[in-house]
């Protein structure tokens, strides 16, 4: 059976490794790879960690491309793809714009389309934007939707998904994370390689890059950067994503301050040895919220809303939004419980157990002998 898997961005990648590896390793697939390169630099590093060759690449990215302009760009690149490649089936991962871009193009040469991560929602979809209208319309574009927890199935029965095409896998980016993490406790891979404070000091990692945070919202993020900074016995090590919009605001605002580290983004391995080293995680990123559990570390998401509310509801993450009086009383509080030493174990993470790869090929299997 010939998948073509499709992303473009360092999520997607992160995701969907483990499920090519575990395809290579069963036999009876013929995995294809496609990037988009989405996002160029970080894609790179993750295919190499996972030992991954992308036998396609589209390499659409532009400097100052529009959502319409790369949504465009993507369904004519893949195209043709599609017709010479012909695969059973395209697999697709979460909700990025190449997800359902390729989603689309699929459908349109009526090729069956597995969505992995399937009906995570905030009901909102100006929040995240563009990420949740592209898992909406995803939704009604795909055969077979593979949802990482029992909340995100229920959200496809409420909007009458079919229910025979609908399955609870748990999470890859669980698979992904416990494979890495093996790794660096093997001593296999190289980890976090760049700056930690003196002892006696406190690491909060910080991620940010939501589109809807931009402006405003991140002038507040930088604001909270700043007040905990003061506090003296921390150390903020924030990786800055590429984005201009948000690379402008935290330079500006952050750059020099002591107790502010500012690095250029990290790859995946590095910075799952960054969490692991790190006492509180503060960040807008759904995968650090899905990671973080895994590690024990107290997740704090600088989001309003989270279509990853089984981590909230099991007290494993908190929602903070871009406030600094919240931002700064919550990462106070998750501190003061690191230096009582009453942080969290690892726990059983609400998003899988590693083992949702194998449920995925299981299912393909089963429906592709139909």
């Amino acid at each position: 059976m010939r998948v073509l898997f499709v992303f473009g961005t360092r999520p997607e990648a992160v995701k969907l490794c483990p499920l090519v590896l575990a395809m290579c390793e069963r036999g009876g697939f013929e995995p294809r790879v496609c990037v988009t390169a989405q996002h160029r630099e970080m894609l790179d590093a993750i295919l190499t960690a996972f030992g991954v060759e992308a036998q396609i690449d589209l390499n659409l990215m532009r400097p100052g491309q529009t959502l319409a302009g790369l949504t465009a760009r993507i369904i004519k690149a893949l195209d043709p793809v599609l017709v010479e490649e012909q695969p059973d089936f395209v697999l697709v991962q979460g909700d990025t714009t190449t997800t359902f871009a390729a989603a689309l193009a699929a459908f349109y040469r009526r090729i069956r389309v597995g969505h992995v991560e399937a009906g995570l929602r905030t009901g909102d979809v100006a929040e995240p934007f563009p990420e949740e209208m592209n898992r909406v319309l995803t939704t009604r574009l795909a055969a077979l939707h593979f949802a990482p927890t029992a909340r995100a199935a229920e959200n496809l029965i409420g909007e009458r998904v079919a229910r025979d095409t609908i399955h609870v896998t748990g999470n890859t980016g669980i698979d992904a994370l416990q494979y890495i993490r093996g790794r660096l406790e093997r001593g296999e891979i190289a980890g976090y390689a760049g700056p930690l404070p003196p002892a006696g000091k406190l690491v909060v990692a910080m991620t940010a890059h939501r589109r809807e945070s931009f402006g405003p919202g991140f002038e507040q993020i930088c604001d909270a950067a700043l007040r905990l900074a003061a506090r003296g016995d921390v150390e903020i090590i924030y990786p800055v994503h590429p984005n201009p919009n948000v690379r402008e605001t935290v330079h500006r605002r952050l750059r020099g301050v002591p107790g502010i580290t500012l690095l250029e983004p990290l790859e995946y391995v590095p910075f799952v040895d960054l969490m692991r080293r790190a006492d509180v995680l503060l960040t807008d990123s759904g995968g650090v919220q899905e990671e973080g559990p895994s590690l024990g570390k107290p997740v704090l998401v600088m989001r309003d809303k989270t279509e990853r509310q089984e981590a909230v509801e099991a007290g494993v993450a908190k929602l903070v939004g871009t406030d600094p009086d919240r931002i700064t009383a919550a990462v106070a509080e998750a501190l003061g419980n690191a230096k009582k030493g009453s942080g969290r174990e690892a726990v059983d993470s609400p998003f899988g157990d590693g083992r949702a790869s194998v449920r995925i090929l299981d299912i393909i299997q089963s429906f592709q002998s139909k």
